[in-house]
C-alpha cells in the first residue's frame, strides 16, 4: 500500500495529514506564518517522516496534475495568482513549493475546481475562484465519507460543502460522486476575514482591487474587531456591529449553498467543515436554516489535529499512487483536469490578465 502525505495550506494553519493502509502516521498542524518563515523545518517534518510514495503539496487555485519538480515559473504564477512582489494573500507560498520541488520529495500539485471536467464549461464563465485546489481536497474527503456512511457508491453521492474557514468561506457542488459546480472564497459567501463575492459597483469605489483586499471586509470587519480576534470569538456577538456580523455570515453561507444546490439537484445533504463548522452556535444557525432543504451533517475525518483539507490531500494522494482511495480520485476525475485559470475570462482580456500576473 503507498504511504502519502496531503499538505493543506490555509490562511491560519498549514497542516501535514500522512496515511498508510488506513492508518495516520502525520497529524501535524503549524501556524501559516511560521512554516513560510522557516521553509527548511518545514520541510525537515516532511523528510523525518519517513519515505512517501507521493505528497499531495500545497497548490493554490490549482493546476491539471502537475511534478512539483515540473512546475514552471509560469505555472507558479497561475496557481498562486500573484505577479513577483504582490503584497497580500498567503505570502511565501510560492517559495515553499519551489523548496519541496528542490527537496527531491515526490510531490504534484493538484487541481482546482476550474480546471475538472466534471463542472460544465458554461458554468466557468468569467470564473476564476471556483474552489481552490485545497477545497476540491476537502470535498473528497466529503464525498469518501458519505460513501462510506451511507454504504454507497462513489458515483452515488450528492451533496453541497460548505467549507467554513478562519478567512474565507467556500460552497462546493457535488453530484454522482463528481464536483459539478462551485463558488470558492474570494468569489463566494462572506468569509470570517475575507468579504467574498465583491459587488462590481464596490470594486469600482475601490479604485483598485489589490491581494491584499481580497482578504479584508469579511465578518471581522463588520464587527469592528483587528486580526488578533479569533473566528470563534463569532459564536458570542455582544454590541449591534457583532449580531449583524454573524447574521450576515451565517445567512451568506446559506443562500450560496441553497443555491448551488440546483446544480445538483436535490442534494442528499448539507456537509459543514472548517474551523467555524465546530463553532456550535453557527454550526446550529446553519443547520436550522437549511433544514427545510435537506440534512446538514458535520464533516468528521479520521485525523486528530490536521484540518479537513490536509485529510482529503492525503486521500487524494493515496488514490493517485494506486491506494485504496484511486477509485474516488477516478470517480471525481481529478488525473482528467486541463486548462488554466484564465481560460474562461470575457470581461478581462485573457492577455490583460496574463499582463497583470507578468506573464509575456
Amino acid at each position: 500500500m503507498p504511504r502519502v502525505i496531503g499538505i493543506d495550506p490555509g490562511t491560519v494553519s498549514i497542516d501535514l495529514c500522512g496515511l498508510e493502509d488506513g492508518t495516520v502516521f502525520l497529524d501535524r498542524s503549524f501556524p501559516t506564518a511560521a512554516a513560510l518563515s522557516d521553509p527548511g523545518a518545514f520541510l525537515a517534518v516532511l523528510t523525518d517522516a519517513g519515505p512517501t510514495d507521493l505528497i499531495a503539496g500545497p497548490s493554490g487555485y490549482g493546476l491539471p496534475l502537475t511534478r512539483a519538480q515540473e512546475a514552471t515559473e509560469e505555472d507558479l504564477r497561475l496557481a498562486f495568482l500573484a505577479a513577483e512582489g504582490e503584497v497580500g494573500g498567503i505570502g511565501g507560498l510560492r517559495a515553499l513549493v519551489r523548496a519541496l520541488a528542490r527537496s527531491g520529495l515526490p510531490v504534484v500539485l493538484t487541481p482546482g475546481v476550474i480546471h475538472l471536467t466534471s463542472v460544465p464549461e458554461h458554468r466557468k464563465i468569467n470564473r476564476v475562484d471556483m474552489g481552490t485546489a485545497d477545497k476540491v481536497c476537502v470535498a473528497a474527503l466529503a464525498i469518501a465519507a458519505q460513501a462510506e456512511r451511507s454504504s454507497r457508491p462513489l458515483d452515488k453521492v450528492s451533496l453541497v460543502l460548505l467549507e467554513l474557514g478562519g478567512a474565507f468561506t467556500a460552497a462546493i457542488a457535488v453530484a454522482g460522486g463528481k464536483i459539478v459546480d462551485g463558488a470558492g472564497g474570494s468569489a463566494g459567501p462572506l468569509g470570517f476575514r475575507a468579504a467574498g463575492a465583491l459587488d462590481g459597483e464596490v470594486a469600482y469605489l475601490a479604485g483598485a482591487v489589490p491581494k491584499a483586499m481580497l482578504f479584508t471586509g469579511g465578518a471581522a470587519s463588520v464587527a469592528g474587531w483587528d486580526a488578533a480576534v479569533a473566528p470563534e470569538r463569532l459564536a458570542r456577538p455582544a454590541a449591534p456591529r457583532e449580531h449583524v456580523a454573524k447574521d450576515a455570515f451565517v445567512e451568506s453561507a446559506v443562500k450560496f449553498a441553497t443555491a448551488l444546490a440546483l446544480s445538483v439537484p436535490s442534494p442528499q445533504e448539507f456537509v459543514l467543515s472548517g474551523r467555524l463548522a465546530h463553532v456550535e452556535v453557527v454550526q446550529h444557525a446553519i443547520r436550522e436554516r437549511l433544514a427545510p432543504f435537506a440534512p446538514t451533517h458535520l464533516l468528521q475525518g479520521f485525523a486528530r489535529v490536521a484540518k479537513e483539507g490536509a485529510q482529503g490531500a492525503a486521500l487524494v494522494a493515496d488514490g493517485l499512487a494506486g491506494g485504496r482511495h484511486r477509485q474516488l480520485v477516478e470517480t471525481m476525475a481529478i488525473r482528467a483536469a486541463r486548462g488554466t485559470v484564465l481560460d474562461h475570462l470575457y470581461v478581462v482580456p485573457r492577455d490583460a490578465a496574463r499582463r497583470r500576473l507578468g506573464l509575456g
